[in-house]
C-alpha cells in the first residue's frame, strides 16, 4: 500500500470561518468537486463522533454520479477532523492559525484503483475550490 497523502492550503479566514466553510452543507454544495464539469448537488452533515458525511458528487450533465461518503471519528472543532470513508481508509483534516489566516490540510489514505497522481490531484483541486469558496465568502 502506498504511503498517505498530503494536500493542503492557506484561506484567508481564522480557524473558526475556514471550519464553518468546510462543515456546512450548503458551502459543501458550493465547492465540494474536482472541476467544472463536476458539481456537489447535495451534502449532509451530521458533525459528530459516529455523525455521517455524505456529499453526492455528479458531471454536471446528469450522466454519472456518486454518493462519497463516511463516518467522523473524531471531531474538534476548529482543530481537527477525521472521517473514515465508507472504503475504511482514513482521512484527517487540520485547521492551524497560520498568520491572519488559516493552514488547512488533508491527509488521506489512497485507493487501489486509481494512481496516487490522480487522487492527488483530484483532492488538490477540490480543496483550492474550497479555498477560493473562502476567499470569496470573506470578502
Amino acid at each position: 500500500m502506498t504511503d498517505s497523502i498530503t494536500v493542503e492550503t492557506r484561506v484567508p479566514a481564522p480557524p473558526e470561518s475556514a471550519w464553518a466553510a468546510y462543515t456546512d452543507p450548503d458551502a459543501i454544495t458550493r465547492w465540494n468537486f474536482a472541476g467544472p464539469d463536476w458539481c456537489c448537488p447535495r451534502a449532509e452533515v451530521d458533525l459528530c463522533p459516529g455523525g455521517r458525511h455524505v456529499a453526492r458528487m455528479e458531471v454536471r450533465d446528469g450522466s454519472m454520479g456518486f454518493d462519497f461518503g463516511g463516518t467522523y471519528k473524531e471531531v474538534d472543532p476548529p482543530h481537527t477532523l477525521v472521517l473514515e470513508l465508507d472504503d475504511g481508509r482514513l482521512s484527517r483534516t487540520t485547521f492551524a492559525p497560520d498568520g491572519d489566516g488559516t493552514l488547512v490540510r488533508t491527509v488521506f489514505e489512497p485507493e487501489a484503483s486509481n494512481p496516487v497522481e490522480i487522487q492527488r490531484d483530484g483532492w488538490q483541486a477540490i480543496l483550492n475550490n474550497y479555498a477560493a469558496h473562502v476567499a470569496e465568502t470573506t470578502k
